[in-house]
């Protein structure tokens, strides 16, 4: 996730065949441990829908999925601005906002101007008041006040009040024109298989989007034979979709790879070794990157005046996630999913674990293992318990 070897400019490792020998013979044990999680995971998760009637609705909320897009195409990407919307439908996962399970845009450019940085209930003061560092993007296109790049940081610590203020999480938001959407990242691998089976430009044979679909195919291995696998779009943002397109993209990013390295001993044949590019910083400069990590979107919004930073402003997937209601009262993507959502646990109140909640939060972030808490409050409780077993029973 972090890797040590990537500098600016470049990265630190020599590319020898060596190397990339020893990588191939890891990647091969990888590929064919995929073989068997995915159908072993395809497996559990289709014994949830079966043995609890209903549990599509634990964390499910409106197709609303942003992905940034990555693994850039070398032979095209040339991180210009101008040429943003080019290099970005290359990229072999390719860019896209869903809405309502229909693919809006896979333009970066487009998906750049489009985030808006709203407040609402969040311990922050608002920036109406203050300096626009960016009024124009380099194509010329106007930009927001409320956009990463004219946003200021101005903390207003309070009491919780979960009826006011109660986060220190901004809230994103992609303005549509007529919206502004509480996009989620659907985990990350969700979105990024989403927006690309429906663009439909990747196909490097081992993985080949279709338009409705992601083919991914891995190649014979020491115990496995060839093995084609399908993602295909789901009825359902929800709980178990995301877990299970977690499971798939191991498998996509793994065919991917195997693409990446038949490429790279491809330059080191022909001697293009060189690790590293001379850069200089830019007196003026206004910058913005996309790419995907783990957990889905990634981009970092940057101004430069006399060499030196003047506004900067990463957004993860955790703000795009994890964000609370809004000025307009739209809730973020946590509150969202679990607003409303059944209940399975079958454990009396006083024993109360909230598991159907931690699996929500867990399937957009999976690094919030012991980060999730409830208040139960002392109100009427109604509950609606399913059981494999037993009919479906509502207890007040």
């Amino acid at each position: 996730v972090h890797p040590s070897t990537l500098y600016p400019g470049g990265v630190g490792t020599v590319a020898t065949i060596q190397l990339f020998t020893d990588y191939a013979s890891r990647l091969m044990r990888y590929v064919e441990f995929m073989k068997r999680v995915v159908p072993m995971h395809d497996d559990l998760f289709d014994f949830f829908y079966e043995a609890l009637p209903g549990y599509e609705e634990v964390g499910r909320r409106r197709v609303l999925l942003g992905c940034w897009g990555a693994f850039n195409d070398p032979e095209y990407c040339n991180f210009e601005y101008k040429d943003m919307t080019a290099w970005g439908r290359r990229m072999f996962v390719t860019p896209g906002i869903i809405v309502d399970g229909q693919l809006v845009t896979t333009d970066l450019v487009e998906i750049n101007l489009g985030i808006r940085i709203l407040l609402g209930s969040s311990y922050y003061e608002d920036w109406e008041d203050q300096e626009m560092f960016v009024r124009h993007d380099p194509l010329g296109n106007p930009v927001d006040r409320r956009h990463p790049w004219n946003q200021h940081t101005i903390p207003k610590p309070q009491k919780r009040d979960f009826d006011e203020k109660y986060s220190w999480v901004m809230s994103p938001r992609w303005f549509d024109g007529t919206d502004y959407l509480a996009l989620d990242t659907g985990g990350g691998p969700l979105a990024r298989l989403w927006a690309t089976a429906l663009a439909g430009l990747v196909d490097i044979g081992y993985v080949k989007a279709t338009g409705n679909s992601v083919q991914i195919n891995l190649p014979r291995t020491m115990l496995k034979p060839e093995v084609s696998f399908e993602w295909k779009i789901p009825k359902w943002s929800n709980a178990i979709e995301r877990d299970r397109a977690r499971t798939y993209f191991q498998a996509y990013a793994a065919a991917a790879a195997l693409h990446f390295l038949e490429k790279a001993l491809e330059e080191i044949r022909a001697g293009h070794t060189k690790p590293w590019e001379p850069f200089t910083v830019p007196e003026e400069a206004v910058s913005v990157g996309f790419t995907e990590a783990v957990r889905g979107v990634l981009s970092h919004h940057m101004v430069i005046r006399d060499g030196k930073i003047a506004n900067y402003h990463p957004y993860p997937p955790t703000p795009w996630n994890a964000n609370p209601r809004d000025v307009y009262g739209t809730l973020g993507p946590y509150e969202d999913a679990v607003t409303g959502q059944p209940i399975f646990e079958e454990n009396p109140p006083e024993t109360f674990k909230g598991i159907d909640i931690m699996r929500t939060v867990r399937s957009f972030d999976p690094c919030l293992p012991c980060g999730v808490h409830m208040y139960l409050g002392n109100g009427r409780v109604v509950k609606e318990v399913h059981s494999p077993i037993l009919p479906n029973v509502r207890a007040h």
